[in-house]
Protein backbone atom coordinates (compact mmCIF):
# COMPACT_ATOMS: atom_id res chain seq x y z
CA UNK A 1 0.00 0.00 0.00
CA UNK A 2 1.35 3.32 -0.51
CA UNK A 3 2.37 6.21 2.00
CA UNK A 4 0.41 9.03 0.27
CA UNK A 5 -2.10 10.04 0.77
CA UNK A 6 -4.23 11.22 -2.55
CA UNK A 7 -6.30 13.95 -1.26
CA UNK A 8 -4.01 15.86 0.58
CA UNK A 9 -0.26 14.68 -0.90
CA UNK A 10 0.87 13.63 3.12
CA UNK A 11 3.64 10.99 2.75
CA UNK A 12 6.48 10.32 4.84
CA UNK A 13 8.61 13.01 6.42
CA UNK A 14 12.10 12.50 8.21
CA UNK A 15 13.84 13.81 11.31
CA UNK A 16 16.04 12.79 14.17
CA UNK A 17 15.93 10.79 16.92
CA UNK A 18 17.51 12.76 19.81
CA UNK A 19 19.02 10.62 22.98
CA UNK A 20 19.09 11.42 26.75
CA UNK A 21 23.08 12.29 25.83
CA UNK A 22 21.96 14.75 22.93
CA UNK A 23 23.37 12.48 19.65
CA UNK A 24 21.19 12.42 16.91
CA UNK A 25 19.81 9.38 14.09
CA UNK A 26 17.70 9.73 11.55
CA UNK A 27 14.25 8.57 11.68
CA UNK A 28 11.13 8.33 10.04
CA UNK A 29 7.57 9.93 10.57
CA UNK A 30 4.95 7.74 8.72
CA UNK A 31 1.38 9.78 7.94
CA UNK A 32 -1.26 7.66 9.47
CA UNK A 33 -2.59 6.41 6.10
CA UNK A 34 -6.13 4.37 5.28
CA UNK A 35 -7.86 2.44 2.87
CA UNK A 36 -10.90 3.73 2.56
CA UNK A 37 -14.19 3.21 -0.19
CA UNK A 38 -15.07 6.97 -0.05
CA UNK A 39 -17.47 9.74 -2.21
CA UNK A 40 -15.03 11.91 -3.98
CA UNK A 41 -15.60 14.43 -7.10
CA UNK A 42 -18.97 12.74 -7.18
CA UNK A 43 -17.45 9.14 -7.69
CA UNK A 44 -17.42 5.90 -5.68
CA UNK A 45 -14.30 4.76 -5.12
CA UNK A 46 -11.56 2.75 -2.75
CA UNK A 47 -8.70 5.47 -1.94
CA UNK A 48 -5.24 6.09 0.25
CA UNK A 49 -6.72 8.27 2.60
CA UNK A 50 -4.94 10.14 5.81
CA UNK A 51 -6.78 10.10 8.81
CA UNK A 52 -7.22 13.76 9.52
CA UNK A 53 -8.32 14.04 5.40
CA UNK A 54 -11.32 11.54 7.00
CA UNK A 55 -11.61 13.36 10.27
CA UNK A 56 -12.32 16.95 8.75
CA UNK A 57 -14.73 15.84 5.95
CA UNK A 58 -12.96 16.48 2.89
CA UNK A 59 -14.49 13.20 1.84
CA UNK A 60 -17.57 11.12 2.26
CA UNK A 61 -16.91 7.79 3.60
CA UNK A 62 -19.26 5.30 2.46
CA UNK A 63 -20.36 2.33 5.08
Amino acid sequence: MSGVCEICDKKTTFGNTVSHSHRKTRRTFKANIQKAKVEYKGKIKTINICTSCLKSGKVKKIV
